[in-house]
């Protein structure tokens, strides 16, 4: 390897061999695996551009706003070459598939610490060691944080196959986080590695909604993650009882996932559920204050949909529980709640015990 003064950049630099030091270092900041991609999207664009032209993408606008450029690296961030992507498993569990239950089921992946600040600084610290190795040069990192195809990058950097609920998916399961490094260093890449769905298509038949339309089509407009976090508006009354008692996120595809019977328990502190968001009942979520809220969810990712929401999630919930004298008193008690997106959703909730008391 050619070096000056202890630093790899050169005019005739072994690539190969800082690649292998990069998967190292990754492997000791907590990254279960890191692959090399081209910066070459094009084959992916249209396919994009076309999930968007029918609207599949809901109120998520920041999609349409940024088109084509999810699929065009070298414009978000010039002289990108090469994309170094990343994996970082959160672990596995015992949750079994939610039902219509007292208990508030939350996405495995929100109950820790938010990931992105977790990733971002590890991103970070491993290119602080490369520019150590190689001097200065051009990167950006990422963490579904910007339009990046982060499982796109993922395949093609051989780190993971899509799956047929169209998430990152590999022989230890899917329950992991992607994170990227836009680098203008023309680093070796990897090959993809077979996809090992076969005819499995348990994830399609579990999902409540039936937003995967068909094996690699998800319509986010009727997907339970993408109506309990990115919809802003009124839950559709018609999609509302097939939500369970799910209040942010979904898990069932995954759930339901043979690979992930292969899932390791997480070994990163920072993803381990916090404030009981394992087993927390819906009642007792409903009864936190706006300052509750605000306090024990920081520095979750949950936090982001804000209190609202979070309010209109779990009255959607509670409409879906077993009726009980505590679930429709805890509704009542929101019933004159100074939010209106909050009293729709409450009053829903109310009227479906009301029915079944009847």
């Amino acid at each position: 390897m050619a070096a000056a003064s202890g630093n790899l950049r050169s005019d005739v630099m072994d690539y190969a061999a800082l690649a292998a030091q990069i998967r190292g270092w990754g492997r000791e900041l907590g990254f279960q695996a890191i692959g090399i991609a081209d910066a070459d999207l094009s084959a992916a664009e249209p396919r994009l551009l076309e999930w968007l032209a029918e609207g599949r993408h809901g109120e998520m606008e920041y999609m349409a706003r940024h088109g084509a450029l999810r699929a065009r690296p070298a414009e978000l961030k010039p002289g990108t070459l090469r994309v170094i992507s990343c994996r970082m498993e959160y672990g596995s569990g015992n949750d079994e598939v939610p039902s219509q239950s007292e208990k508030a089921y939350i996405a495995r992946y929100a109950r820790g610490r938010d990931y992105h600040k977790v990733l971002r600084g590890r991103l970070q610290d491993l290119c602080e060691r490369i520019e150590r190795a190689v001097g200065p040069f051009g990167h950006r990192v990422f963490t579904d944080s910007a339009p990046v195809m982060e499982v796109e990058l993922a395949v093609r950097a051989g780190i993971a196959w899509r799956g047929k609920h169209t998430l990152a998916l590999n022989r230890t399961g899917s329950w992991f986080f992607l994170g990227e490094v836009y680098t203008d260093l023309p680093l070796p890449m990897d090959a993809p590695i077979d996809e090992h769905c076969g005819t499995c298509r348990r994830c399609i038949d579990i999902c409540p909604t039936q937003a995967i339309t068909a094996p690699y089509q998800l319509d986010a407009r009727r997907c339970i993650s993408y109506l309990t976090i990115e919809h802003k508006s009124s839950i559709p009354e018609d999609v509302r009882p097939l939500i369970g008692n799910r209040v942010y996120g979904c898990d069932d595809c995954q759930l339901v996932c043979p690979w992930n019977g292969f899932a390791q328990p997480a070994g990163e502190e920072d993803f381990r559920a916090r404030n009981g968001l394992d087993h927390a009942t819906l009642v007792e979520l409903f009864a936190w204050s706006e300052t509750e809220f605000d306090e024990r969810l920081r520095g979750s990712p949950i936090r982001r949909i804000g209190y609202e929401r979070w309010l209109r999630n779990l009255a959607v919930g509670l409409g879906n529980a077993p009726s009980s004298p505590a679930v429709v008193a805890a509704l009542r008690a929101r019933a004159d709640h100074p939010s209106a997106l909050v009293r729709e959703h409450v009053q829903w909730a109310i009227s479906k015990h009301e029915a079944l008391a009847a």
